[in-house]
């Protein structure tokens, strides 16, 4: 059996762009500490995330479309009561501060 290659690997295309400098700046760190091969590897994978994140938020607004035609608008008590109860049940995990003192847990 022959594998198949993702061809999102193979096609490149090259790409001039206009870069806040202290962006490549991060790229550049992010090269030397061997958390990606090459700045052109960082950038891709930043506009990688931002894509699969568009693509995740317009998701949800279908989602969200649909489930409001169906059930009515979600109103703001709704989501404060969501909210206080996901926030009961969280579970804070925080290092300690540098001062030596234990972290101190939000309600």
């Amino acid at each position: 059996m022959v594998p198949r290659y993702d061809l999102r690997v193979t096609l490149k295309h090259r790409l001039s762009a206009s870069v806040d400098a202290d962006l490549i700046d991060a790229g550049r760190k992010a090269v030397e500490a061997g958390e990606a091969d090459s700045l052109s590897a960082w950038v891709n994978d930043a506009l990688r995330r931002q894509a699969d994140r568009d693509r995740r938020l317009a998701a949800l607004d279908v989602f969200l479309n649909a489930y409001e035609s169906e059930h009515g608008e979600i109103t703001d008590a709704e989501i404060a009561a969501a909210t206080r109860r996901a926030r009961a049940r969280a579970l804070a995990i925080r290092d300690e501060p540098a001062t030596g003192r234990p972290a101190r847990r939000e309600a």
